[in-house]
């Protein structure tokens, strides 16, 4: 196969890619993927926190080619860690280990209670929650292209 080939074939299935954005949470977790051309976010389901989360997140990531993940980062209004961060950092040691897929961190100050205000409180929340954690990710990606 020639190198122009190859190249065209490369991009091709990168087209075809998509980025999951994740609002951990010590019961749930929020699942949020964007569309091929990463330009918007969308909630994708909710999942319980327990044993069999990180082989649903595994799942989801083969199914949907993610390329990428974008864990919410909790900080206070100060910009320190807060305690769920202590269980979110091991949490992204382990997406990275078990998946072989880049996990960045974006801030997720207030996505739930901004998920709330547009639809109210129900069982999407918190994969609306990591819609909007995702949908940050990607507005800023747009941005430093420009």
């Amino acid at each position: 196969m020639r190198r122009a080939e190859r190249h065209r074939e490369f991009e091709s299935h990168l087209l075809r890619m998509t980025i999951l954005g994740i609002d951990y949470g010590t019961k749930r977790i929020g699942v949020a993927l964007s569309d091929t051309s990463e330009v918007l976010a969308f909630p994708k389901e909710t999942i319980q926190n327990n044993k069999k989360a990180l082989e649903a997140l595994k799942e989801i990531c083969v199914k949907e080619k993610a390329r990428l993940i974008v864990l919410g980062h909790s900080k206070d209004s100060q910009g320190n860690d807060n305690p769920v961060m202590e269980k979110i950092h091991p949490f992204k040691a382990e997406l990275e280990t078990t998946l072989a897929i880049p996990v960045i961190f974006e801030q997720e100050s207030w996505s739930s209670v901004e998920a709330t205000r547009f639809q109210g409180m129900n069982e999407n929340i918190d994969a609306s929650a990591a819609a909007i954690i995702l949908q940050r990710f990607l507005d800023k990606q747009r941005e430093t292209r420009k």
